[in-house]
């Protein structure tokens, strides 16, 4: 919500930015009009039909407030209303996209690349396995079986051969898997994950790029979700042993969106190699007249794009640099142990079963029982009566091959099990973890 103090910071940068451009003297005032405040007051009313997605006892989906900083730069940019597809579009929000984005690179070791924003994860994992096509023609995509299903839609979308390899028991691609799927030679591409959605694991990067190496593959690291915990030494050993070497992929995606404190929807892209950008030329008469320097347009298989929200990723990498050390990094450790406390003290009741120790701030477990349908049935009860408690969690499916080897003593009558899961994405929620707990075990009796 906007505070009395953001409105008043906002009103003085608006009023900086209305001295630097011309104003329309014929232009009115909409505010003054009453049918414009009614039908934002009705907007407003409309809006009360949301989950708490800004609370601490939000613990469900990937959903985390956009800072301050971020909402206000956005709503000064959108009065403008830049374009950062030409130049001549978005002239200041263009340069502070390549700032930011050349920021998101370094983040990973890059000094140069090819990178830009994007309207979210989706769009940026197209551009990766799109360049990826480009490069090795007639060759597929691999991706282990927990990655997000937007790889296999997206390989269809390209018509690129898709390959799905097994994961091992804590959701991570299984390397020998690997080997054995790219030894025909139809595989071009293989990706990455660094914070799968559904259980939050990181593939064994070190592994995939030795198994690429010897097959001549690509390597694409879709780091959406856990990209920004390259910031932290206090991941998990494997997730760390991962962001060491992440500089030596061809491609990474990550979502500002998510940990990064922007808006919906801002993603971006980024490549190694800056000499890919061949494959995206193109001519526009009408566009490109108004700089010899490359317009984003020209790097983009997206035409028109939101410069507000370069602009707010700006705003708030100039507030909170993404660096070690930092508030920012230390927000984000505060997730990371939230998750790893809440992990702990459902391991340690047995009133539950956990299945693999986070390596980001996902934490997947279910309330205990003695075959695989009674646990899915006293999850989503335990699911509804958390949100009668105002805890908000989610379900999630796992194949009986997944949650086996962490539960030896459960009959597995179905193929698949529901369980809860929890995105532990706000700082906040290292405090409210008490709460949690208390809630949790209230709603699995």
């Amino acid at each position: 919500m906007y505070t009395d103090k953001e409105l008043e910071a906002l009103a003085r940068a608006a009023a900086e930015l209305a001295s630097g451009l011309p104003v329309d003297p014929d232009r009115g005032d909409a505010a003054a009009d009453e049918a414009l405040v009614q039908v934002l007051l009705d907007t407003a009313r409309r809006l009360h039909d949301n989950f708490p997605y800004h609370h601490p006892l939000y613990a469900g989906q990937m959903l985390k407030p956009p800072h301050p900083v971020a909402r206000l730069a956005w709503a000064l940019a959108m009065t403008v209303n830049p374009n950062n597809h030409a130049l001549d579009g978005g002239r200041a929000s263009s340069a502070m996209e390549r700032e930011a984005v050349a920021r998101l690179a370094a983040m990973f070791g890059w000094q140069t690349h090819l990178g830009h924003l994007t309207g979210g994860g989706t769009m940026a994992n197209l551009e990766a396995l799109w360049i990826a096509r480009e490069l090795h023609p007639e060759r597929g995509v691999a991706a282990s079986a927990l990655a997000h299903y937007t790889h296999r839609r997206l390989a269809g979308v390209l018509r690129m051969p898709f390959r799905e390899v097994e994961a091992d028991a804590c959701g991570r691609l299984d390397p020998a898997a690997l080997e054995a799927a790219a030894a025909d030679g139809r595989i071009g591409t293989v990706v990455a994950t660094l914070g799968t959605t559904g259980t939050g694991s990181t593939d064994p990067l070190p592994d995939i790029l030795d198994v690429a190496a010897r097959h001549g593959l690509r390597v694409h690291v879709d780091a959406a979700y856990g990209g920004y915990f390259r910031l932290l030494d206090t991941v998990s050993a494997e997730a760390a042993r991962a962001f060491a070497v992440v500089d030596r992929a061809d491609s990474i995606v990550i979502d500002p969106h998510k940990h990064g404190l922007q808006p919906y929807g801002c993603g971006c892209i980024l490549f190694r190699d800056p000499s890919v950008a061949v494959h995206y030329r193109h001519d526009s008469a009408y566009t490109y007249f108004t700089s010899d320097d490359p317009h984003l347009g020209e790097i983009s298989l997206e035409c028109s794009r939101a410069g507000a929200a370069a602009v707010a990723l700006w705003a708030t990498q100039r507030l909170l640099p993404p660096a070690p050390g930092g508030e920012f990094a230390a927000d984000l450790a505060r997730c990371r142990r939230a998750a790893v406390a809440l992990h702990g003290a459902l391991a340690d009741d047995p009133a539950f079963l956990t299945l693999m120790p986070p390596d980001l701030d996902i934490v997947v477990w279910a309330p205990a029982g003695t075959t695989a349908g009674e646990i899915s049935r006293a999850s989503r009860r335990c699911f509804h009566r958390a949100a009668e408690r105002g805890l908000h969690l989610a379900l999630m499916e796992v194949s009986a091959a997944l949650a086996a080897p962490w539960w030896p003593g459960v009959r597995f009558d179905e193929a698949s099990v529901t369980v809860l899961r929890s995105v532990l994405m706000k700082p906040e929620h290292e405090r409210a973890l008490p709460g949690i707990l208390k809630t949790l075990r209230a709603a699995a009796a």
